[in-house]
C-alpha cells in the first residue's frame, strides 16, 4: 500500500515538472530616462517618483514575485540637455553617484548605455561602474567594464539581454570607442545556445534605427527603446518584436508579465506603475540620500525653500513665508486661442506667491487698462510692484517693462492671441508658412476646407527679398505669387505639389496645361516683386516671424508647431 502511494506521488510530482515547462511566467520591472531624478517631480499635479518611492514599491513587488527582472533602459547619469534639474558638474557628478548606489541597493539586474551616461566624462563613467550586480550592457562600446551581454536564469527561464549604444556617443569619447552594430545575429544564436528562451535587446541606438535592426535580425522578442523615444506610446509590436519606452524621470515602473508555453514568448502584457505619493519612502535609501540638491527640492505649501549644504548628507532646507506678488490678468471671452492659465503656470515657477485676478472685455476696467497700457494684444498680464522683493526678480525683469509704476510681461514672452484694434472679419483665416518646413504639404492639404489666404514667410526691405533658405526659397515665392495670380484654382495644388520635391527644378510639372512662359516671366519681373511685396505685407504689419502661423476672423492669432489634427483645427475655427 505505501509503495502504490510513492508511486502515485512520484507521478503527480512528475506531471507538475512538465506541466512548468509547458507554461511558464516571468515578471519584468523597467524603467529608463531617469537622469538621475532623485525626487519626486514638481508638477502642479500627480508628484510622482522619486528614487526612495521607487524603492519601496520594488520590494513590494519582489514579496510577491522574488524573481522578477529589473531592468534601466539607460540615461540614469545627470547633465545633459534632458536634465531639467542639472546645476554643476560637482552636484551632477553627486547626484549621479547617489543614483548608481541606490540602483545597486534595489538589485537591479542590468542597465543599458546611453550617450547621456557621458555627460560627466570618461573618467567618471569608468570610476563608478563595476562589474558587480547591476551589469552594464552594451555589444558594441568596447570598455573592460561593460558586458556585451547577459545570460541571467529566473523562475525557471533564461533571459539572454544585449546592450546597444548610439553611435553618436563616439563624438564624446577620447579613449573609449563605439563600435558599428554588426553580428547581432551571431549574438543571438551563441546566447540561444546558452539555453535562453527570451531574448531583450536595451537600445539606444534611435528608433529609426530599432525598426532597421529587428527588419534584418530575427529572433528579438523584446527591444526597449533607451534613448530619446519619438512615440508617446509604452507599448507598441512590429513583427514578432514588443517595443516598450521607459517613463520619463521614473515617474512611473513598467511591469511586464512574460507568458512562455513550450520554451517560447507567446505573450507579453504591460502595466503601468505610478510611483505615487502613496509609497512610503525606503528608510535604506534615505540613508544615503542628501535632503536636497537645489532650491527646487525644497518644497512646503505657503513657504519657499532654501536648500543649504546642497547634495551633502547634512544638506537641509531653510523655509521663509512665500513673497506675496499680484498679478492681473487681462484677456476676453471672445478668444477661442487665448490659453492665460498655462502662461499663470509658468508665472507661478518663477514668482511661487503668485495671486492671479482675472479682468474680461469688455468690462469697464479691462477697457481703462488696454488704454492706460497701451496694449495692442491679449492676454496681458501686469505684475504688482511688490515683485521687485522677490528673490527670482533680477534674473526675470528684462521679461518686464515698467509702466504705471507696475511690470508689464513683455508680449514676446507671455505670447500674442488677440489683437485688440483690428477690425473683426468672421470666417476670414490667414496662414502664414514656408514652403520648406517639413510637412507643410501635408498642411495644406489638411487646411483647403478653410480657404485661407496664403502668406509666404518672407522679408523686404527696400525691395530686397530675405528668407530663411536665401535666395532658392525667394524665388520659389516670387514664382508662387505668380501662379497664383494667373492660374488662382492651382495655386493650393501648386504648392502642395512642389513642397514635396523643392530639390527638383522641374516645377513646371506642377502645372500642366498652364503657359509656364507667363508665370516665369511674371517672376522674374517687377511684376512678381511687387505681388511678393503685397503678400507677405500683413506679415510685415504682424511682425510675424515664424510659422505655421493662423490669424482667424482677422484678429485672433496661433501657431502649431507639428501638423495639427483636422478636427482640433475644426473645433477652433469653426467654433463660433
Amino acid at each position: 500500500m505505501k509503495k502504490i502511494k510513492l508511486i502515485s506521488l512520484f507521478l503527480v510530482f512528475l506531471f507538475a515538472v512538465v506541466n512548468f515547462s509547458y507554461a511558464q511566467d516571468l515578471t519584468l520591472i523597467f524603467s529608463g530616462q531617469t537622469h538621475a531624478m532623485l525626487y519626486p517631480c514638481s508638477c502642479p499635479f500627480e508628484q510622482d517618483g522619486g528614487i526612495a518611492r521607487r524603492s519601496t514599491l520594488v520590494k513590494d513587488l519582489r514579496k510577491s514575485d522574488p524573481g522578477l527582472l529589473l531592468l534601466d533602459c539607460g540615461s540614469f547619469t545627470a547633465g545633459g540637455k534632458m536634465d531639467e534639474y542639472t546645476k554643476d558638474k560637482v552636484l551632477d557628478s553627486k547626484r549621479t553617484e547617489v543614483n548608481l548606489l541606490a540602483l545597486q541597493l534595489m538589485g537591479y539586474d542590468a542597465l543599458g548605455i546611453t550617450p547621456d551616461e557621458f555627460n560627466l566624462g570618461e573618467e567618471f563613467f569608468s570610476k563608478n561602474i563595476t562589474l558587480k550586480r547591476p551589469a552594464y550592457l552594451s555589444a558594441n562600446l568596447a570598455s573592460d567594464k561593460v558586458l556585451p551581454y547577459l545570460v541571467k536564469e529566473t523562475n525557471g527561464v533564461k533571459v539572454g539581454i544585449i546592450g546597444l549604444t548610439n553611435l553618436g556617443l563616439g563624438k564624446k569619447l577620447v579613449n573609449l570607442k563605439v563600435n558599428p552594430v554588426q553580428g547581432i545575429a551571431e549574438l543571438i544564436t551563441k546566447i540561444k545556445k546558452q539555453g535562453a528562451q527570451v531574448i531583450i535587446v536595451i537600445s539606444s541606438l534611435g528608433e529609426d534605427e530599432d525598426l532597421k535592426l529587428v527588419a534584418q535580425v530575427k529572433g528579438i522578442d523584446l527591444l526597449f527603446v533607451g534613448y530619446n523615444p519619438q512615440k508617446n506610446e509604452a507599448q507598441t509590436k512590429i513583427g514578432t518584436t514588443f517595443f516598450f519606452r521607459p517613463f520619463w524621470q521614473g515617474r512611473k515602473l513598467g511591469k511586464l508579465t512574460l507568458q512562455l508555453k513550450d520554451k517560447k514568448l507567446f505573450s507579453c502584457q504591460l502595466e503601468e506603475l505610478r510611483v505615487s505619493n502613496k509609497l512610503a519612502d525606503d528608510p535604506e535609501i534615505l540613508k544615503i540620500l542628501p535632503r536636497c540638491y537645489s532650491d527646487s527640492n525644497c518644497k512646503q505649501k505657503g513657504l519657499i525653500g532654501s536648500c543649504q549644504n546642497p547634495g551633502e548628507l547634512r544638506a537641509s532646507c531653510l523655509f521663509t513665508e512665500l513673497n506675496k506678488v499680484s498679478l492681473l490678468v487681462i484677456t476676453t471671452r471672445d478668444c477661442r486661442v487665448c490659453h492665460p492659465e498655462e502662461v499663470v503656470g509658468l508665472l507661478k515657477q518663477q514668482f511661487p506667491g503668485l495671486t492671479p485676478e482675472y479682468v474680461y472685455l469688455p468690462d469697464p476696467l479691462a477697457v481703462k487698462l488696454i488704454k492706460d497700457f497701451s496694449l495692442s494684444s491679449l492676454p496681458a498680464y501686469i505684475l504688482g510692484k511688490e515683485v521687485e522683493k522677490d528673490r527670482n526678480f533680477d534674473n526675470f525683469k528684462n521679461n518686464l517693462e515698467l509702466k504705471q509704476d507696475l511690470y508689464l510681461v513683455r508680449p514676446q514672452v507671455s505670447g500674442i492671441a488677440y489683437l485688440v484694434d483690428r477690425q473683426v472679419r468672421p470666417g476670414n483665416l490667414d496662414l502664414f508658412f514656408s514652403l520648406f518646413e517639413p510637412h507643410i504639404s501635408q498642411l495644406l492639404e489638411l487646411i483647403r476646407e478653410f480657404n485661407p489666404r496664403l502668406h509666404f514667410l518672407a522679408l523686404e526691405e527696400n525691395g530686397v527679398f530675405e528668407a530663411k533658405n536665401g535666395v532658392p526659397e525667394v524665388d520659389e515665392y516670387l514664382r508662387g505669387v505668380c501662379v497664383a495670380k494667373y492660374v488662382p484654382l492651382k495655386f493650393l495644388d501648386y504648392l502642395v505639389c512642389r513642397a514635396k520635391d523643392l530639390t527638383s527644378p522641374l516645377w513646371g510639372k506642377c502645372l500642366a496645361g498652364v503657359d509656364l512662359e507667363k508665370v516665369e516671366t511674371c517672376a522674374q519681373g517687377a511684376e512678381g516683386k511687387a505681388l511678393f511685396k503685397e503678400n507677405i505685407a500683413l506679415n510685415k504689419e504682424l511682425k510675424i516671424m515664424f510659422g505655421p502661423t493662423y490669424l482667424m476672423d482677422n484678429q485672433q492669432l496661433f501657431s502649431t508647431s507639428v501638423t495639427p489634427n483636422v478636427e482640433e483645427l475644426r473645433k477652433i475655427i469653426k467654433k463660433r
